[in-house]
């Protein structure tokens, strides 16, 4: 039972942070790797860095007929910002405009907690739970019935808006405070320093104990049919 225990928490810490990988640190990490690494334009970075989240989104209408919340409001700015490309000459306002994809991020995932329904809990559900019928009745059960669950929940949502601001306004203060040539790559560095301390404090503080929540809801149900099945016997 232990054996199996920790195999399934293993399995939960490797799988938690797929979707977020796939839905926020994909599309930004191409977008900074083709500006600033391969010096693409801004609109052609966003442009190809649009295509996991457009994937994404039309995947989830087709597949689970709703609209991917991560991929979706990417895809949304990536548009916004891609007809905003065209407005801008200054470099320094062009250093600053590319945080505003972490700016609006953040903010949405702020509001949607205060909304009482976390972003990005679409993330990471899925992988939390698998596809199991058990692991998500669990979770539906926790969610409705745990206050503490929905309370991690929420953290974990926080972590990543207050994260994701952060990340906006140290990368404006720096557009305009670095020497230009300095900020194109320093704000690469900042924003994977930013993503990689936000998944170590999600899965610390709200993604773990979430998890072990879910095996201990499951295994508690588990444990509660075995009488029935003897008094059937």
């Amino acid at each position: 039972m232990t054996t199996k225990t920790s195999n399934t928490e293993k399995a939960n810490k490797q799988s938690t942070f797929g979707p977020l990988i796939v839905d926020v640190a994909v599309p930004l990490g191409t977008y900074y790797l083709l500006k600033d690494g391969f010096g693409a334009s801004t609109f052609a970075a966003l442009a190809w860095s649009s295509v996991g989240p457009a994937l994404r989104t039309v995947w989830g209408l087709v597949k689970e007929r709703r609209v991917n919340g991560l991929a979706g409001l990417i895809l949304l700015v990536n548009v916004v910002s891609l007809a905003l490309s065209f407005l801008s000459g200054d470099p320094r306002l062009m250093l600053a405009k590319d945080s505003g994809v972490s700016s609006v991020i953040g903010i949405a995932v702020l509001v949607s907690v205060v909304m009482g329904r976390p972003m990005m809990t679409e993330g990471f559900k899925p992988f939390l739970t698998r596809g199991d019928a058990a692991r998500e009745a669990a979770w539906e059960r926790l969610a409705v019935g745990s206050a503490a669950f929905r309370r991690l929940e929420r953290v974990f949502s926080v972590v990543w808006g207050v994260a994701l601001l952060a990340e906006c306004v140290v990368r404006i203060v720096g557009a305009y405070t670095v020497p230009v040539d300095t900020m194109v790559w320093l704000g690469s560095v900042i924003l994977a320093g930013t993503i990689t301390l936000a998944l170590f404090v999600s899965r610390k503080v709200a993604a773990e104990p979430m998890a072990r929540m879910v095996s201990a809801e499951v295994a508690a149900a588990d444990t509660a049919e075995v009488p029935e099945v003897a008094v059937a016997a």
